[in-house]
């Protein structure tokens, strides 16, 4: 069996480097805005965290332990991975600066909140779930391991679709007509696709 490429301190040194870059940011958010309690959030919060976190000790498990899911040319996916996390990040960071103070770890819909349509949610519904799919799937491919990333995004997929369920809810009650518009007008995740 052999091991990913992490398991080796000089590319350990580079993986964990970006992703504690990567994810400083989202301990923050958490840490910050997880006090805030109200029915809005419906408990998905705490499903996004706890799904994110099996998921991802599944992954490395997988990645580690496991005896199938290798992929060939490890270095390339390494690369790749690391790659899709930055991209993941770099588009994280921007849903932060687009949304400013209505960007919370847990869901809160204010009445005098504005629908915003710019940057990357002039195309996209929820840009910043599609980045932390990005991020979980770049944070298992640099193992070089796809059932590891098959695990992540399974893990991703069910937390945040719960959570738009709920989030989307909440802005529909809350914001009303401006946000149905807004819906009709855009994809959840992906431009044009999904």
């Amino acid at each position: 069996m052999r091991l990913p490429l992490i398991a080796h301190w000089s590319y350990a040194l580079v993986y964990w480097g970006i992703f504690i870059w990567a994810y400083a940011q989202e301990f923050g958010l958490n840490r910050r805005t997880a006090k805030i309690k109200g029915p809005q959030d419906a408990g998905s919060f705490h499903l996004v965290i706890l799904v994110q976190a099996l998921a991802n000790a599944a992954g490395f498990f997988i990645a580690f332990v496991g005896k199938s899911g290798a992929l060939p040319w490890p270095l390339l996916w390494f690369w790749a991975g690391l790659a899709l996390m930055v991209a993941g990040r770099w588009l994280r960071r921007h849903c932060f600066r687009m949304l400013g103070e209505s960007f919370t770890a847990v869901v809160v819909v204010k009445p005098e909140q504005q629908v915003i349509e710019r940057g990357a949610y002039r195309w996209v519904r929820h840009p910043s779930y599609t980045a932390g799919m990005m991020l979980f799937a770049g944070s298992m491919l640099a193992l070089a391991n796809w059932l590891s990333v098959v695990v992540v995004l399974c893990g991703a997929i069910v937390a945040y679709s719960y959570r738009v369920h709920v989030e989307e809810r909440a802005l529909l009650e809350t914001l009303g007509e401006p946000y149905r518009d807004y819906m009709r007008r855009t994809k959840r995740f992906i431009p044009l696709f999904l």
